[in-house]
């Protein structure tokens, strides 16, 4: 039980991303995306993958490694259609 849990908790934590990264994509709004709360966001991902292969708990590893990537699209995205729309901010 705790598997299908923690592997449940995994699944929706990655895909709940997909969604803003597809509406971004489509629109190429992103001045209510905070890159501060996303780069510090990313960041934290970033370290509980490392945590993940340190420990070699591999539903860590891959779950944290898919929302990097998502969150890191965000992160590019929000700094790419800031300069574009010459906002002159990407906070």
């Amino acid at each position: 039980m705790t598997v299908i849990i923690g592997a449940l908790a995994g699944i929706l934590c990655t895909v709940s991303f997909l969604p803003q990264v597809i509406k971004i994509y489509k629109t190429k709004r992103v001045q209510d995306i905070s890159l501060l709360t996303f780069s510090v966001f990313t960041t934290g991902v970033f370290l509980w993958f490392v945590y993940g292969l340190l420990i070699g708990d591999i539903p860590v590893i891959i779950t944290n490694a898919l929302i990097f990537f998502l969150a890191l699209i965000i992160v590019v995205m929000k700094i790419k259609y800031s300069e574009k729309k010459g906002t002159g901010s990407v906070h």
